[in-house]
């Protein structure tokens, strides 16, 4: 009995004629026997659970360094989170929600130790510039599995790919599946209210520093506020016949004002600003601590033989907690104990 190829059948019933199936994916960069048990987007989104990487994100900055509550999100809740938006949204269309999972789950791999800080800085040092978005692909394809990749099918990989819109549009028709737009869509109503949340709890901005229209149109709690967003996007997508993911102009709209107001008053904010620079001098310095002293790069075997890459992909890898393990055991100078 192949229980996968029962499960692709049903996918044809149940999906709307606009989801990817899976038993229609363009394949993987390597050939290799299906499973049959899984399908091919449900082995993918097993892979990078099972991933190092996937892993390591527990110990890597969403927004604020090192928090010290236990409530405070990070790399690996952000992911959750928007798996779990995208995923409610994914559902209620009638999509495939093991190929949004996938992607969901793997859209920031090749995040940075300290957040958005850590890529600017390594945007900035490395000759090719950075882009997490582009380095979770590479983390995929060439980094997991000591220089294997995980070998994910076409439309995962897309998705990972094309999921950051930064401070361009909210919405964006480049992934290629329905799917993968979700995620783009899901990952700015996950940043931007748990985000809100965290800064809230962190005393950034107070309650009173959010204009009354965002409360007024989203709702004045962190569940209100994902509810309106999501489905928004569910019935504007219906009403519009699945042309692409949608939200109506006003939400569209609202979003991304909302967007603006964060950044102005939270990621801007000069307490985080502070933290930004400290982050940044310290991948500054251990960049140039590895140009000077390659052989002390633990690149795990993985054969890159061009410089600048190897230190960027060692550094892009890092948690927080190990990067500032690794310059304080570099650049701080330890206490003599005579024996």
């Amino acid at each position: 009995m192949n229980l996968r190829k029962q499960y692709e059948e049903i996918e044809k019933s149940v999906l709307h004629p606009r989801a990817c199936l899976s038993c229609q994916t363009k394949g993987r960069l390597k050939s290799e026997p299906e499973d049959d048990i899984r399908t091919a987007f449900q082995r993918d989104r097993d892979r990078i659970i099972h991933s190092k990487a996937f892993r390591r994100l527990k110990h890597k900055t969403q927004v604020f360094f090192s928090p010290q509550g236990d409530h405070y999100r990070t790399r690996l809740t952000h992911v959750l989170e928007v798996s779990q938006i995208a995923r409610t949204i994914a559902r209620a269309l009638r999509l495939n929600e093991d190929l949004t999972e996938a992607i969901a789950l793997g859209h920031d791999l090749g995040h940075t130790p300290f957040g958005h800080a850590g890529e600017a800085i390594l945007r900035e040092l490395h000759p090719g510039g950075f882009e997490h978005y582009e380095q979770s692909l590479r983390v995929v394809d060439v980094l997991e599995k000591n220089g294997q990749g995980l070998n994910l099918t076409f439309e995962v990989r897309d998705g990972i790919l094309k999921h950051s819109k930064g401070r361009g549009k909210i919405l964006s028709d480049e992934p290629v599946t329905l799917e993968g737009q979700i995620v783009r869509v899901g990952d700015v109503i996950a940043y931007l209210n748990h985000d809100i949340d965290d800064a809230l709890r962190a005393g950034i901005i107070k309650k009173n520093d959010i204009p009354q229209k965002f409360l007024k149109f989203f709702g004045d709690r962190h569940s209100k506020r994902i509810d309106k967003m999501v489905r928004d996007v569910i019935f504007t997508t219906i009403k519009e016949d699945y042309k692409k993911i949608s939200m109506s102009y006003e939400m569209e709209e609202m979003v991304s004002e909302f967007r603006d107001f964060l950044f102005e008053k939270v990621y801007y904010n000069e307490r985080v600003i502070q933290e930004f620079k400290k982050a940044k001098r310290i991948l500054e310095s251990l960049y140039n601590y590895y140009l000077e002293n390659p052989q002390a790069i633990d690149a795990q075997g993985l054969g890159e033989k061009e410089l600048h890459r190897k230190i960027c992909d060692f550094i892009a890898g890092m948690t927080d907690r190990y990067a500032l393990y690794t310059f304080e055991k570099i650049f701080i100078p330890k206490s003599w104990a005579v024996q």
